[in-house]
Parts: C-alpha cells; structure tokens; sequence
C-alpha cells in the first residue's frame, strides 16, 4: 500500500503515540494530512496540529470512520468504555492496534466485532526520538500483509519485532521498564564522576555518550555482551577492579531481580 492510500487514525494522543506518529511522518511512511488523532481536550492535539500537522478531533467515532490503520493509545482504565464507543463504526477492512499495557489480544478481540483484525504493540519512550525497542503480536483473523505492514511502519521507529504475545510482558520488563533502569544507572556513572570531581553537565553527557557507545557495538558487532566486557578489562587494571566492585554489588542479580518483577507485574495487571 503507497503511503499516500493509507489513513492512519490514533485514539489518544499522548506522548507515545506522538513519538510513534513522529517516526512515520520522518520516514515519510505516510504523509501528515492522513493521520487523524483523537482526544478529550486539546491539551495534546495542539502539539499534533501545530508542531506536526496532523488533522485532530474530539471524537473518536470519527477517527474510525476515516482511517483504515486505527492505533489505540489510550488508558488502560478507559480502554473498555472506548471500545464499546467505536465497536459500531469497526468493519472488516480496519486494521486495529493496540498499545495498551495488559489488555490482551483475547480481551481486545471480545469487545470488537468478530473478526476484526487486531494487533498489540509494545513501544518503549525512545521511540519519541526514533531509538526504541518495539515488539507486536497479531490476532487469529491477521494475515502476513497486515502484519508486514505494521512492521514496516513502526521500523521507522526503531527495532520492531514480531513476538508470541506471551513475550509481550517479558518486553515490558526488558525494555519497557528497562529504559529506567538505564536512567537509573547513567545517573549513578554521572554522579561518580561528580563525587571524584568532574562538573555534572560534562559528567552526565559522557555518561550518556557512553552507554549510547556500548550499545552500537552490541547491535554492530553482535558479540556476547560478556565478550565485550571482557575486551574492556586488562590485567590488574581499572575496569576489573571496578566490576569486582559491581559484583560486590550484586548488580547482575538485582538488574535479573528487576526485570522479572516488572514483567510479573505486567501481568498482574492483565488479569485485574
């Protein structure tokens, strides 16, 4: 499909969803008058229309009348009553995605109409500067051209991969919730500079430089990160004595530890 022939619609226009519509409009996936986006006030269409360009309403009915690719971007909690709101207006030439957390494709597929096609989606915040680490899922009445489309648009984003859906929670533990635990860990590597004297806005663009670094050589090289870690350490040197101190730490375990209690949360809240 051209891009020009695809109607792109969001209902929700936070800040995930403006990064997902970032990306397309960049890669040029599909021009800005195609994508209509929908919310209760005008406190996040303005940044649509203004800054992007995209056409925006109120109402959400109306941005299934006109788009062929529908993003659901709302909350969890209105999801339900969103559902039941535009279950009229969804045919079978929609192609319906979700990206809200713990609601499963079985849950999504019950309050549509039967056969709709349905995809869940799981972004994480770097897609708002095109970096981010996106996984989907598709539902029983999805075909391989649905599928391929999606992952064709939301490459523009970053990584994108098709998953089981079982794997969408692990995701969110990973990488969902991952991102903050980078957070957590640059401003940890900034703040040891500090303490041994170096200024904080030096410290923490080295810091960040640094983790951006390490990460392109994982993708580039493809080596195992225990490879290159290896690679840092020299006999008797600074790093090996750093990592012993990480490892005194228990980094490793508490970073495991972390992963799997936000993946275990992901879903808890699936079942509520």
């Amino acid at each position: 499909m051209e891009a020009s022939e695809l109607w792109v619609g969001f209902v929700g226009a936070g800040r995930m969803a403006g990064g997902l519509v970032r990306g397309l409009l960049q890669a040029g996936k599909v021009p800005a008058s195609n994508v209509l986006a929908s919310a209760p006030s005008d406190k996040n269409l303005d940044a649509w229309r203004q800054e992007l360009g995209c056409r925006t309403t109120h109402c959400n009915l109306e941005v299934v009348h006109r788009s062929t690719l529908v993003f659901l971007a709302t909350k969890p909690h209105i999801l339900p009553g969103v559902l039941e709101e535009i279950r009229p207006a969804v045919g079978s030439h929609h192609i319906v995605v979700s990206l809200v957390a713990g609601v499963t494709i079985q849950t999504l597929q019950r309050l549509l109409p039967p056969r709709t096609k349905v995809l869940r989606i799981m972004p994480n915040l770097p897609c708002v500067v095109q970096a981010g680490a996106m996984v989907f899922s598709r539902g029983s009445n999805v075909g391989d051209e649905e599928a391929a489309l999606l992952k064709s648009l939301l490459s523009s984003c970053g990584l994108c991969e098709e998953v089981p859906e079982s794997y969408i929670d692990i995701h969110t533990g990973l990488s969902g919730s991952g991102v903050a635990y980078v957070y957590l860990f640059a401003e940890a590597l900034a703040e040891g500079a500090v303490k041994m004297g170096m200024p904080g806005a030096l410290a923490s663009r080295i810091a960040a430089q640094t983790l951006l670094g390490a990460a392109k050589m994982l993708l580039e090289t493809g080596e195992h990160p225990a490879k290159l870690r290896g690679d840092v350490c020299t006999p008797g040197g600074t790093t090996i004595y750093a990592l012993h101190q990480l490892e005194k730490g228990a980094l490793r375990a508490t970073v495991m530890d972390a992963v799997e209690a936000a993946t275990n949360r992901a879903c808890d809240m699936a079942k509520d």
